[in-house]
């Protein structure tokens, strides 16, 4: 769990300012669920409104191949 000033940063704040700056791909990794697993947000910047779109939400598996090819089962946590 975040406090209200941290999760506003992260999903509000954050966000606002790479995307001015350019910066393609943003990702939120938070913990959630019932067996407290990450999930990931992961969002591509509009290039003309300088805003990022979201390309997904991941609960098991991350499996992309933009900005690069990555597959990470998200589950592995439970074997920590």
């Amino acid at each position: 769990m975040v406090s209200p000033d941290s999760e506003d940063r992260h999903r509000d704040t954050k966000p606002h300012k790479y995307a001015a700056a350019g910066i393609p791909h943003f990702w939120r990794v938070e913990m959630s669920g019932e067996h407290d697993r990450p999930a990931v947000w992961t969002y591509e910047c509009d290039e003309v409104t300088k805003r990022y779109v979201s390309t997904g939400v991941h609960h098991d598996r991350q499996k992309l191949s933009d900005p690069y090819d990555i597959d990470i089962d998200l589950t592995a946590i439970d074997r920590l």
